[in-house]
């Protein structure tokens, strides 16, 4: 396996973005490039991650790319999800050995529509949609799981975080071109992710075992993270999370954010900078999508002494 490192990041979170989706990824873009040294004239793969049915748009991350210039033509692809699987496609396109950097940068506007109508659509159409349980809905059922579990007390109620809008890009590079873009890079040490059925009857809520599988695939001295940026879009999923992710370490939880299809990768592009700047050795960012915690991606960055890649 090749070592590839996140040499460069920015991220935007926004109430309410003035700007559309062009004018977001291109800021994001512009400032990843900018501090990608070197790389940013090896690009050569671009990936995106963003969801049509939350923008209103069939092809909407057609008309991003509109933010990153297009032209001369480029090898490009597109993930219907955070941002944080579109780094996934772009490590794993790295792993070929005929490119040495790639693009990857996420966006979405929550505010140009109905959040909790989008994420009922995206529930299995036969079985749960025609019930309209809305996210804070089935939070609900997943906050009345965790304490009949009897592991985490009481939790009167559903405690959702402010849903924002914004974008996010990294640049990644592998091999000796890091070196040439980074003093102190943020090596991918391990990166995995994982799904849990769509159907809420077959899984234990009160538990994220799609995590729990996460961590036990990664290969990673947990004791050793120092910080972790975790995508939680409720209170009570924060806890899970820690439970599970930080179990066997104690380590600095970064502020959460919640803007959909962005913040998966904005908590990479946040570990990565602390790493870079000096500020941390190893930590670990979280990104999920679906329901009560469906879909989760782990992604570990350390420092030079890592003691190996994914």
């Amino acid at each position: 396996m090749r070592d590839i490192a996140v040499i460069s990041g920015a991220a935007i979170h926004e109430e309410l973005a003035e700007r559309d989706e062009v004018e977001l990824i291109h800021a994001v873009v512009s400032q990843a490039l900018a501090g990608a040294g070197p790389a940013a004239d090896r690009i050569g793969f671009v990936c995106s991650g963003s969801c049509d049915m939350l923008i209103g748009r069939p092809f909407s991350f057609v008309q991003g790319l509109d933010g990153i210039a297009a032209w001369p033509p480029i090898r490009e692809s597109h993930v219907e999800m955070d941002g944080a699987w579109a780094l996934y496609e772009a490590w794993t396109r790295l792993q070929l050995g005929d490119i040495d950097a790639a693009l990857v940068y996420g966006f979405g506007r929550a505010s140009a529509g109905s959040l909790k109508d989008v994420s009922v659509l995206q529930l299995d159409p036969y079985t749960l949609a025609p019930l309209w349980p809305d996210s804070d809905v089935l939070a609900g059922l997943q906050v009345s799981a965790m304490q009949n579990s009897g592991r985490f007390g009481d939790m009167a109620s559903v405690s959702p975080l402010p849903v924002t809008d914004g974008a996010a890009a990294v640049v990644l590079a592998a091999g000796d071109l890091v070196r040439q873009c980074c003093d102190r890079p943020a090596w991918i040490e391990a990166i995995d992710h994982r799904i849990e059925p769509a159907e809420l009857g077959v899984r234990n809520l009160a538990t994220s075992r799609s995590t729990r599988v996460c961590v036990k695939a990664m290969d990673v001295a947990w004791d050793t993270i120092d910080c972790a940026a975790l995508h939680t879009r409720y209170e009570h999923e924060r806890l899970l999370l820690m439970e599970t992710v930080l179990e066997e370490g104690a380590a600095s939880i970064l502020p959460a954010t919640n803007t959909p299809m962005v913040t998966g990768l904005s908590n990479i592009a946040e570990i990565a900078e602390r790493i870079t700047d000096g500020r941390s050795d190893r930590g670990v960012a979280h990104a999920t999508s679906g329901p009560c915690l469906q879909q989760n991606l782990l992604c570990v960055l350390a420092a030079d002494d890592y003691e190996g890649a994914a």
